[in-house]
C-alpha cells in the first residue's frame, strides 16, 4: 500500500523550488557613520535560512557595493519558518567599517583578530591591578622595607 498519492507530491514541489525574496525597509542613510542601514526581510518558503555570506553577496549586488562593506546581523526566523528578519549595514568604505563596527563583527568577517586570553590570565591580571588600588601606580608591588 502506498500512502503518498501523486497529487500531494505535485502540490509540495513548488514550495521546495520557490525562490528567496529579499526586501528592505526602514532604509536610512547615516552620513555621520558613513553607512546605509536598514531592516532586511527574507521570504524563504519551504527552505532553510539562507547563509549570511550569501545574503551579503545579494545585498552588495542590489546596492552596487562591495561584499566586504556589508554587515548583516540580528536575524530571527518567524515561528513556522518561511520568513526571517534582521538588520544590515552597508559602509561607504572598508576603513569606515573598521572604524565604527564592533570588534566581534570584524572578527566574524575575517577583518580582525580574536584576542584569546585564558580565564586564569584575565583573573590574575585583575587581581594584580586590585593590589594597587588607592596608591600611586608604579611598576611592581612595593615592599615593606621601602
Amino acid at each position: 500500500m502506498n500512502w503518498i498519492d501523486a497529487e500531494s507530491i505535485q502540490r509540495d514541489r513548488p514550495f521546495a523550488d520557490a525562490t528567496v525574496t529579499i526586501r528592505t525597509r526602514k532604509f536610512l542613510t547615516n552620513r555621520l557613520l558613513q553607512r546605509k542601514q536598514f531592516v532586511v526581510d527574507i521570504l524563504h518558503p519551504g527552505k532553510a535560512n539562507i547563509s549570511k555570506d550569501e545574503l551579503r553577496e545579494k545585498l552588495a549586488k542590489m546596492y552596487k557595493s562591495d561584499k566586504e562593506n556589508v554587515f548583516c546581523f540580528g536575524f530571527r526566523t518567524v515561528f513556522g519558518g518561511g520568513k526571517s528578519t534582521g538588520f544590515a549595514l552597508i559602509y561607504d568604505s572598508l576603513d569606515s567599517a573598521k572604524k565604527f563596527e564592533p570588534k566581534y563583527r570584524l572578527v566574524r568577517h575575517g577583518l580582525g583578530e580574536h584576542g584569546i586570553t585564558s580565564r586564569k590570565q584575565r583573573k590574575e591580571r585583575k587581581n594584580r591591578l586590585k593590589k594597587f588600588r588607592g596608591t600611586a601606580k608604579t611598576k611592581g608591588p612595593k615592599t615593606k622595607s621601602e
